[in-house]
């Protein structure tokens, strides 16, 4: 256990994958709360919405059918927040002027994706079994394996572990240039901004390299080079097998943990044991371990408030294009970001001294853990 100190006293963390500091203040958790609360999520849903945009055999927003899918189907967003195509713009040359040094700026494409994760309009990854998750893997891989550079160390290994789109997934042209990162990712419930409660994530790939991960790939690559090309990521997941107290749930391949360093009061990483690089490193068998853990996560996260836990969760793992170096230091893990506090209706807001200073939380993450530990077996629902 860590220093039982910590659970009383205020204390700073740093977290090395983004190289910050957060403010831990676990007495917070015994003030009163008048401020505003969520609805909890247990609105019931039918199977099949004829006014959904996502269900199964219905017209989308922009008049598009969808087929008759089953698990997995994915479409080029209706309403993308970048395109493929759009009005060329070029900065202004760089003149030494006070203008070309604080008003920077560059022009972005891409594409976004839409990719349902099961024709049941009333389920969630809560919901469903490891088996009914692992579609969702592949759609996964395929989708990034499509727009991986050919001169990534990881287009040779793509084409040996990653399976063929089936007919179900949709279909897309090919991308018309070479994009630089993709970002896999779900924003569950109302609270996370969902505007279609239908199972769903988004894909959305960028010709820059996203702040997120690019302050990931930078500290992974510092930590490679300063410690005889060993992996951060890597590393850690061994600290956290043999402490065991921030670990929420383990399997062979994969384990899911509150980092030491979390912000959110019941943020998760999933991250793979073994040095993986991205989706296209994994074998049949570790697919199956990996939609295993994500069904525990998200069932826990069920369980914790009794209610449908909103998160936002996205995958970060080896850019499509860079240099060697750089998918050598990538490692591939997961983030859950949930915003709930102290139950299904009160949530934490990341305001005031969190945005003018340093993010802060209430609860350690080894009360987190130690909660959603406690909270696997069956769905809640599935008792009612």
């Amino acid at each position: 256990m860590p220093d039982e100190i910590l659970n009383d006293i205020s204390h700073r963390r740093y977290n090395p994958l983004r190289g910050s500091w957060l403010l831990v203040s676990p007495h917070r958790t015994k003030r009163p709360w008048q401020g505003q609360q969520e609805a909890p999520g247990k609105t019931t849903l039918p199977n099949y919405d004829p006014e959904c945009y996502l269900c199964p055999g219905n017209k989308r927003a922009q008049g598009d059918t969808n087929p008759e899918y089953e698990n997995t189907f994915i479409f080029v967003n209706d309403y993308a927040a970048v395109k493929e195509e759009q009005a060329d713009y070029a900065p202004t040359e760089q003149d030494g002027s006070l203008a070309n040094r604080l008003l920077r700026v560059e022009p972005v494409t891409g594409r976004c994706y839409v990719l349902t994760f099961s024709k049941a309009h009333n389920l969630t990854l809560a919901d469903i079994t490891p088996v009914e998750i692992l579609p969702i893997i592949h759609a996964w891989t395929s989708i990034y394996t499509a727009h991986l550079s050919p001169s990534s160390p990881l287009a040779h290994t793509a084409s040996s572990t990653t399976l063929p789109p089936s007919s179900h997934e949709g279909s897309f042209a090919a991308p018309t240039a070479q994009y630089r990162y993709m970002q896999i990712f779900e924003n569950k419930g109302a609270a996370m901004g969902c505007s279609n409660p239908h199972p769903h994530g988004q894909i959305w790939v960028t010709t820059g390299l996203p702040e997120e991960p690019e302050l990931e790939l930078t500290q992974l690559q510092k930590y490679r080079r300063q410690q005889g090309g060993a992996n951060m990521l890597v590393d850690y997941a061994e600290l956290e097998m043999a402490k065991g107290e921030r670990t929420v749930f383990e399997n062979a391949a994969f384990m899911a943990v509150c980092p030491w360093w979390a912000t959110w009061p019941f943020e998760v990483m999933v991250l793979s044991k073994e040095h993986k690089r991205a989706l296209v490193d994994f074998n049949d068998e570790e697919r199956g371990l990996l939609a295993e853990v994500l069904s525990e996560v998200t069932r826990r996260y069920d369980n914790l408030f009794e209610t449908q836990f909103p998160y936002s969760m996205g995958l970060h793992q080896a850019p499509l294009e860079g240099t060697r170096e750089e998918i050598e230091a990538s490692h591939f893990h997961i983030h859950f970001y949930p915003p709930l506090l102290r139950s299904a209706t009160v949530r934490k807001f990341l305001v005031g001294y969190e945005l003018m200073a340093e993010p802060q939380r209430d609860i350690t993450p080894e009360q987190a853990a130690a909660r959603l530990r406690a909270c696997g077996g069956e769905l809640y629902r599935k008792k009612l």
